[in-house]
Order: structure tokens, then C-alpha cells, then sequence
């Protein structure tokens, strides 16, 4: 980046996971919509996509990541935020429903472990 320019927005994030459906059944059961794709360098193989509003998080499988790469990939490191117009109390009854332990539930934030670890508010 040069100097006076910056970032418009994010286009994706990269989530490492142990394998592709455990998150994709989570993620999906919280509203985002799973899509595969392929790049055009490498259109033989498939990727995973969590797409929710303009926003998506890539999937790469723990051993298997599409290079480039982060330096130091690693399972469960990433804490993540997700803004919602439910109320709360609305998603922590849908979590508890779905017996995810709750790390903390409070008025305005609600916290749990996805599959792999990664903390999710």
C-alpha cells in the first residue's frame, strides 16, 4: 500500500479447520450460506466459502492450505465478531438450542468455540 491509500474493505478471511463439514454445518446453522468455487489457477480444485452479507470467510483443511499462506497456520487461533439484528437473548436461546456452550452470555454480547476452537462473539 502506498502512502494515502487504504483499505475500502475486507474481502475475505481465511479460517484453517480440521475438515470442511463440521464448520460449514456451523457456520451454516448460524445463517451463512456455504459455496464452492474454484480458482481460475487452479480450476481442478474445489474451495469452501461461509458467505453472510457482502462478507466470506475462506475454509482451508489443516494440512492441505492453498498457497500463499499465512506463516504460522494454525487451528483455533482466530476470535472472531459478528454483528447481527437478532436480539441476544434470541441467539443465545438458538445456541442453547443447538447445545453449543456458551462461554459467556451477557446483554449485549454472546461467546462460544466454533468446532475448531476459534472463539466466536
Amino acid at each position: 500500500m502506498t502512502r494515502g491509500r487504504r483499505p475500502k474493505s475486507l474481502d475475505h478471511l481465511v479460517l484453517t479447520v480440521r475438515s470442511i463439514s463440521t464448520p460449514v454445518a456451523f457456520y451454516t446453522y448460524l445463517g451463512m450460506r456455504h459455496e464452492v468455487f474454484t480458482s481460475p489457477s487452479s480450476p481442478n480444485i474445489q474451495r469452501h466459502s461461509l458467505i453472510f452479507g457482502s462478507q466470506k470467510i475462506n475454509l482451508h483443511e489443516c494440512g492441505k492450505e492453498f498457497e500463499p499462506k499465512a506463516q504460522n497456520v494454525m487451528r483455533g487461533s482466530a476470535d472472531l465478531c459478528f454483528l447481527t439484528d437478532t436480539k441476544v437473548s434470541e441467539v443465545k436461546k438458538v445456541l442453547e438450542e443447538a447445545r453449543i456452550n456458551l462461554l459467556e452470555g451477557r446483554e449485549i454480547s454472546v461467546y462460544c468455540r466454533a468446532p475448531d476452537g476459534n472463539l466466536i462473539e
